[in-house]
């Protein structure tokens, strides 16, 4: 099982290898940085928009994903064997900070993927997908965000990533890491999560009804930081001790994610591509996350598919064994990757696929044209931070 494992690692976006040490605890004897200040706005008071200004939105609701976000690019963009896959596959902090203001100045305000769909019942008994009416403020445009393995891997910890979810000051969420001097490092504005609740509490007319990401999570290295993962070849007490540490560890930092708004969907456990499975693999590796994963974050009907790869084999017209039986664990909302806008409400199982455009390294380089509707990409790519690469043009 632990060599599957170390495979499955190494395939994860087909570009690392290699792992990093293990993340040091949060005790670790380090000089901590000063944590930097934020402005409080309170989130509680209800949006001043009567619902009789509120107007019917009946087009395309946009759904971007991200990958953890770059915090220090001297570290990712070393020149070392992981460089260019993540360059491919992530936008740096700033970057993504950059996204945020262009998605809020063009529009868009984030709703909950929850709402966007609900199930009901037919006089049959049958149980069937529906797009529910959205009403929002006069101008304003839909968009979903979820993100990809949050989970804080191995190969982050010496690659410029921050290492975990924390709670911190004024009861807030802020990453934990070390930065590349080797210290200790509590800030808002180094990943993807609390930038996010830092800009929405700076303009919280972005978040439409609270609503925040969709935080996708496998589980073979545990999530948000903490390792809560079982270890198949090692049931050692040791093992479970520190397991079961971790999960009490995690508990509030969850419990703050849904507070503040946030969801959580299936990455799968093990990062698999579902379309190259059969129903044996996906069954154990679905059992897996429900009892790993889906135990500490609670029900989700998400299901965020790892490298875009379809339970259905990419044939949306079929409805294979392996869908039906995610499907029958709860999982009704299905999304893969795609370069436009997509949704389609099964009409033989009571499902909803669709598609996620990807803000990364590869579109921000070749596909400024498709993404110009949600920010300019020319004005977004930070080209002194990143490897020198081909692009389609300079920007400027």
């Amino acid at each position: 099982m632990k060599k599957k494992c170390l495979i499955l690692v190494l395939c994860l976006l087909s570009l690392f290898s290699g792992c990093a040490p293990n993340a040091p605890s949060a005790d670790a004897d380090k000089t901590k940085k000063s944590v930097d200040q934020t402005v409080v706005v309170d989130r509680t008071k209800p949006q001043a928009i009567p619902e009789s200004e509120l107007v019917p939105y009946e087009g395309a609701v946009e759904h971007i994903f991200f990958h953890p976000v770059v915090a220090y690019p001297a570290l990712a963009f070393d020149g070392d064997q992981k460089s260019n896959g993540i360059d491919d596959w992530m936008v740096t902090a700033g970057e993504y900070q950059h996204i945020l203001e262009a998605l809020y100045a063009n529009g868009y305000v984030m709703v909950d993927i929850n709402t966007i769909w609900s199930e009901h019942t037919r006089d049959d008994g049958t149980l069937y997908m529906v797009r529910n009416p959205l009403m929002l403020p006069p101008g304003k445009k839909p968009i979903i965000i979820s993100y990809d393995d949050v989970n804080y891997y191995q190969y982050m910890l010496t690659n410029g990533f921050t290492y975990k979810l924390i709670l911190g000051e004024n009861d807030q969420l802020w990453s934990w890491g070390l930065d590349p001097e080797g210290q200790e490092v509590v800030s808002q504005d180094l990943d993807a999560v609390t930038i996010m609740e830092k800009f929405v509490r700076t303009q919280p007319d972005f978040s439409w009804k609270g609503a925040m990401g969709c935080i996708g999570l496998t589980g073979y290295e545990g999530i948000l930081g903490y390792r809560t993962q079982t270890d198949r070849d090692n049931p050692s007490p040791e093992f479970e001790a520190n397991r079961q540490k971790e999960i009490e560890a995690v508990k509030p930092v969850i419990a703050k994610l849904k507070e503040n708004g946030w969801t959580f969907a299936s990455h799968s456990w093990a990062h698999m591509a579902f379309e190259k499975r059969g129903i044996a693999a996906v069954k154990d590796d679905t059992d897996r996350w429900m009892a790993e994963v889906g135990s500490l974050v609670g029900p989700t009907q998400v299901m965020l598919y790892p490298f875009g790869s379809r339970l259905d084999g990419g044939d949306v017209t079929k409805t294979g064994e392996c869908f039906r039986y995610v499907q029958s664990l709860g999982f009704r909302i299905f999304a893969s990757v795609g370069p436009a806008p997509f949704s389609k409400v099964k009409p033989d199982i009571s499902a909803v696929i669709c598609d996620r455009m990807h803000p990364d390294g590869t579109t921000l380089r070749w596909s400024r044209d498709k993404y110009l509707h949600l920010y300019d990409a020319w004005e977004i790519i930070d080209l002194s931070s990143r490897p020198n690469r081909p692009y389609d043009r300079q920007p400027g």
